[in-house]
């Protein structure tokens, strides 16, 4: 099982200055931008913070994570893709794991943290 941890660890470390890197800054500016735009919405609209809103309010959950894929999922699919092209190009074989981590990395997670944010700011 450690060996499983150390080769993700040394593939994701080794992913920031191997072939196709660009998609580090570009993938997360994509996911920036759809939060940004998605959180300026729902401060017109009123509604709450988006990632708050997910963990607190069950009864619209499905809805909020229907609306948030809409946003986010072409950025996260092409965060995938672009993922096993890397490792078919550098590794040889695909790791579908580390690929989805690769995504969340990339895709979600930037725009879990700024769809709130810029709802908060924007409702100042």
């Amino acid at each position: 099982m450690e060996d499983i941890w150390m080769r993700i660890v040394e593939n994701m470390t080794d992913r920031v200055s191997g072939p196709l890197k660009f998609r580090f800054i570009l993938q997360p500016v994509m996911a920036s931008i759809f939060a940004i735009l998605a959180g300026l919405k729902d401060a017109k609209t009123g509604n709450p913070p988006y990632f708050w809103s997910l963990l607190t309010d069950p009864a619209s959950r499905v809805d909020m994570l229907k609306d948030g894929w809409k946003s986010v999922g072409k950025v996260f699919v092409l965060a995938l893709v672009l993922d096993v092209a890397y490792q078919i190009y550098v590794l040889h074989f695909v790791y579908p794991g580390e690929a989805i981590i690769v995504a969340l990395v990339l895709a979600i997670v930037p725009y879990l943290i700024l769809r709130g944010l810029v709802t908060r700011l924007a409702r100042k």
